[in-house]
């Protein structure tokens, strides 16, 4: 059975999360929205991200990594493979096993990519905040980098 959370105590802090988990939604909504549509599942974005993260990795490093069995990991590797998103090397401390890497076509559309979510975003900045709110921002920047991180 599923223990239901209690709401806090302070309405003022509940509206406050409420606010911040629907604003912070919005946000990542509206800067996903500037990307260039792909085809991808989100098990794939996942690894793709871990692979760009984190570096190349064996099949079975990643099924452990995304908590899926490795037979699962193998669909999505194949799958991501057929794109020409990632490919397999023979991993030159094992030559048994073969690392996944993103394959350099790949990692010039992830950077085109974020270059594109960062330049809407720097003139959205711009555009809605003054300077003052610019500097406001900044310091809430560190206050969610903590909460992401509790």
């Amino acid at each position: 059975m599923l223990k239901q959370s209690r709401t806090s105590d302070d309405p003022q802090l509940a509206a406050l999360a409420g606010e911040l988990r629907i604003s912070v939604g919005k946000l990542i909504r509206r800067v996903r929205e500037q990307a260039h549509p792909g085809d991808f599942t989100s098990a794939q974005k996942s690894v793709l991200l871990r692979l760009d993260r984190d570096g190349p990795a064996t099949v079975s490093a990643l099924a452990r990594a995304e908590s899926v069995r490795p037979q699962s990991m193998r669909v999505t590797v194949a799958a991501l493979e057929a794109m020409g998103a990632i490919r397999g090397e023979p991993d030159p401390a094992d030559g048994r096993q073969t690392l996944i890497a993103l394959t350099p076509t790949f990692r010039k559309t992830v950077n085109a990519s974020r270059a594109a979510k960062n330049d809407w975003l720097v003139r959205a900045l711009q555009a809605q905040l003054s300077p003052q709110e610019q500097d406001t921002l900044a310091s809430a920047v560190k206050l969610l980098q903590r909460l992401a991180d509790f």
